[in-house]
């Protein structure tokens, strides 16, 4: 039976000349020094380059033509990681020096610099819909970068060009044209993060003073781009109550303010807003999100080896992670994540505490231990991180730290908090359900059954961390919908509380779509 009468389709053979095996034994064939595979870390050989065989640049594995010439000295795998690196945002505008020193600084492999951007998008919620839950005041951020704020306005934070506060989300007109991908309120203060890198400030201009009630010399009711910062491309800010730091695009490390008697690493005067490049050990290390606290800053940082954490600030109550109280003037590796196999993933800095997400959902805190803050059922203090036992059996996703008080979001959307009942600003409404007080302090998680009435998955919380400020708490849905509770008596759960109501209890809804 041939081929035609068994239904076989026919094979076809075009232009190929009639060769003697001997010749074609004979014929040199190119070889290709075998590499080693950098992925996210781990050293193993395996992969070819591409121009082993060039035509493969073609086939399916790639969906659709790349929008770049391909190297043909790139693996496959490390050549589709460029072409999704140059699919982020802050990638695209990024000139071919820039990217190659954000490779070198990433460890030599577009793997390694893929999972820097991709780390840094996932724990800030860069260029995502994102509330924040300020000092008094609170900045909304649409999906689109349109900003809502509404609160305490006494220094101007608000950005509306008034001084008057706010019951209801008011958008920040004079941004318009201009997107924002990343928030910050501190006390008095507010910062806003563009796509194009730039940051904006409004409200007061120096620091420490409005916890205490005093003004600073300068108020700033309108946002006013910070010129010092305009020849760094920015990607996120954080607000501590003695100094700002900021992120650069490539993962350095820039503060101002509090520089004095170098406790952050350089000597400059208490009000020097020149932006001062983190010195030490973070140097060569690209780091993917800041977290400020009262007087300390946690860095976490991408090594090829994996995430690690960095602290530098005021050691007290052990909220530096090593082991001891002391202050440390530059930033140091926080090494107890090593000794319990653990990758930390998302960083939160309360005012006295400390967080952290691994990558296998484990939660670890550290710090001081006041109110039950640290989940482990006790009021101790804790030096180095430990795993908050209690949510072993919860994959985390997301932490969320305040003044004495932590929230923690699950995979699933489930919330738990624990730490200082006081406003009401943990969500367990215990008096309803005949259990007693509803500012009870809570030493170990408890599941913040109230949001399950919201129906819908949460993927963002939101709590205030300020030691001088009644605590209120965001919590942001799936779908764009923004739920407030706790203290509101400035206005700052966007709704005027009625019958000289102080606080809200129970998770209600913002008037306000952030999708």
């Amino acid at each position: 039976m041939d081929a035609t009468t068994s239904g076989t389709p026919t094979i076809q053979y075009h232009n190929i000349p009639d060769q003697s095996g001997a010749a074609i034994a004979a014929a040199s064939v190119p070889t290709f020094p075998r590499q080693v595979r950098h992925c996210f870390g781990d050293s193993s050989p395996g992969e070819f380059p591409l121009a082993a065989n060039p035509s493969i640049a073609t086939c399916s594995f790639f969906r659709r033509p790349a929008n770049f010439t391909p190297d043909y000295e790139l693996s496959i795998s490390e050549l589709a990681a460029l072409d999704i690196c140059k699919k982020r945002a802050i990638f695209k505008p990024m000139t071919d020096e820039e990217c190659q020193n954000l490779k070198r600084k990433c460890g030599g492999s577009w793997k390694l610099a893929l999972r820097f951007l991709l780390a840094g998008e996932a724990c800030c919620r860069r260029e995502k819909s994102q509330a924040i839950a300020g000092p008094g005041h609170s900045i909304a951020v649409t999906s689109t970068g349109v900003v809502y704020s509404f609160g305490s306005n006494t220094s101007g934070q608000l950005g509306h060009g008034t001084m008057e506060e706010e019951w209801r989300p008011q958008q920040i007109r004079s941004l318009q044209g201009i997107r924002i991908i990343q928030a910050a309120a501190g006390a008095g203060r507010t910062m806003l993060v563009s796509d194009a890198g730039r940051v904006y400030a409004f409200g007061k201009d120096s620091f420490g003073e409005a916890e205490f009630g005093v003004q600073g010399t300068k108020l700033v009711a309108t946002p006013q781009l910070i010129e010092s910062l305009k020849d760094i491309f920015v990607v996120q800010t954080a607000i501590g109550n003695f100094f700002t730091a900021v992120l650069s695009r490539e993962g350095r490390v820039y503060t101002f303010s509090w520089g004095k008697d170098r406790k952050l690493g350089h000597q400059t005067e208490p009000n020097d807003v020149e932006p001062q490049p983190l010195l030490g050990a973070l140097e060569d290390l690209p780091v993917v999100q800041i977290a400020a606290g009262y007087c300390y800053l946690l860095c976490l940082a991408c090594q090829p080896s994996g995430m690690s954490v960095y602290s530098i600030g005021c050691g007290l109550g052990g909220k530096l992670g090593h082991g001891s109280r002391t202050d440390e003037k530059h930033p140091r590796l926080i090494e107890q994540f090593r000794l319990l196999n653990l990758q930390p993933m998302v960083v939160a800095a309360g005012a006295w505490h400390a967080a952290v997400v691994a990558q296998d959902g484990r939660v670890c805190t550290w710090g001081w231990g006041r109110y039950g803050c640290l989940g482990h059922g006790n009021e101790e203090c804790e030096s180095v991180p430990k795993v908050v036992e209690a949510l072993s059996k919860v994959k985390a996703v997301h932490v969320a730290t305040g003044d004495y008080t932590t929230f923690v979001l699950s995979e699933d959307g489930d919330v738990y908090s624990f730490g200082c009942g006081e406003s009401a600003s943990l969500g367990h409404n215990t008096a309803a359900e005949g259990q007693g007080n509803r500012h009870a302090n809570v030493l170990s998680p408890e599941l913040v059954k109230s949001l399950k009435q919201v129906k819908e998955k949460v993927v963002q919380i939101s709590l205030t961390n300020s030691i001088h400020w009644n605590a209120h708490t965001f919590a942001l849905t799936e779908s764009g919908k923004l739920y407030a509770f706790g203290a509101g008596d400035k206005g700052q759960l966007g709704v005027e509380l009625m019958n000289n109501q102080t606080e809200r209890i129970n998770p209600e809804r913002i008037d306000i779509d952030l999708e």
